[in-house]
């Protein structure tokens, strides 16, 4: 079983920056994003847990009867989403009382923890204080942060299995550029790490592949795989600018222009003047593209206008392809719906 622990205030609903307490039906509101990531959660097979500290719960500046109605609104409106919690656990002590159970410590959930069968290695926290990094470090799962008061993050895992690969990867679509990426090729390693920095996601993306034989599968299954952590992870695309382009590297000048469209789509135009970059072949460069077109089902048209530096060339791809996804995958302050006049993408 694997779990998503969730801090609530801040994270699932907006928290007042005056008395940081939901105490009324008035200040109950559900941030951006969030039903449809709790749903995606669910979709994906994990058992949500709210986990909470509420200073002071039956105190004259914060009344039992004052958490609870907002809070039973609240899941009731869930619950006519489809959304239900495996668990809930809240912490009604304020910091002085010095109490075992308030985030970052873990008193709250060590029975939880030790009474169920839970995979640790694939559950997560999500929420938006250096405690909750703290908590999430703690039990042993992975920590997602966002913004207090922000849009919930889009992020999926995915395990690939073959007889020619094993691949395990992680992507967050609202990161901040951070990879860490390993696929046996230091050179593909490194374009990895800047398409993530250009595309501002996080990325973790392991690969063990049978290099004894070639670099293709590899190369191949990483593009397959990236592409369809890319698509779960951003949904029914609700909101996004769909499209993006970009970039110049030097000497070299590549377009790159993708649209999420649903379609996959692939075009590339350019020439090699080396077999391998690194440990790189260069006839993967493109392969490796298709692939992610592929799962993500996207259109993507690719074109090295010019460039004497087969590195270069490369760079101004992976770069370009990053600054395209950031765009298309960035959330629009005018598109409150999804940008297809299909209704879907």
């Amino acid at each position: 079983m694997k779990i998503a622990f969730l801090d609530r205030d801040g994270t699932l609903i907006w928290e007042p920056p005056e008395t940081k307490q939901v105490d009324s039906l008035g200040k109950l509101r559900i941030l951006p994003g969030v039903i449809e990531g709790l749903r995606t959660l669910l979709e994906d097979g994990f058992e949500l847990v709210m986990v909470s500290n509420q200073d002071g719960i039956g105190s004259p500046t914060f009344s039992k009867e004052g958490f609870e109605i907002p809070q039973n609104e609240f899941l009731s409106q869930l619950e006519r989403e489809g959304i239900t919690f495996r668990s809930i656990f809240v912490c009604p002590h304020k910091e002085a009382e010095k109490c075992t159970c308030r985030k970052p410590k873990t008193g709250l959930v060590d029975v939880f923890l030790q009474e169920e069968n839970i995979d640790l290695a694939s559950s997560l926290m999500v929420g938006d204080r250096e405690t909750d990094r703290m908590f999430a470090e703690s039990i042993g799962v992975r920590f997602i942060s966002m913004e207090t008061n922000g849009r919930f993050p889009r992020f999926s895992a995915e395990k690939r299995q073959t007889k020619e690969t094993d691949i395990e990867a992680f992507v967050n679509l609202d990161g901040s550029g951070k990879a860490d990426v390993y696929t046996g090729i230091g050179f593909f390693d490194h374009m990895l790490e800047l398409l993530t920095k250009h595309a501002l996601i996080d990325l973790t993306l392991k690969a063990n592949g049978d290099l004894n034989v070639d670099e293709h599968h590899t190369v191949e299954d990483t593009g397959l795989v990236l592409g369809s952590l890319f698509s779960k992870a951003l949904g029914d695309k609700r909101g996004i600018e769909r499209y993006g382009f970009w970039v110049p590297m030097d000497e070299a000048l590549a377009y790159v222009v993708v649209d999420l469209s649903g379609r996959p789509y692939f075009v590339f135009e350019g020439e090699w003047k080396r077999e391998y970059v690194g440990e790189l072949p260069t006839e993967l460069v493109s392969h490796f593209f298709e692939s992610l077109a592929q799962t993500l089902k996207c259109n993507l048209h690719m074109k090295i206008e010019r460039g004497e530096n087969d590195h270069h060339k490369i760079e101004a791809l992976f770069k370009g392809l990053g600054r395209a996804l950031r765009q298309a995958f960035r959330q629009s302050p005018y598109e409150c719906g999804i940008p297809s006049t299909k209704g879907s993408l």
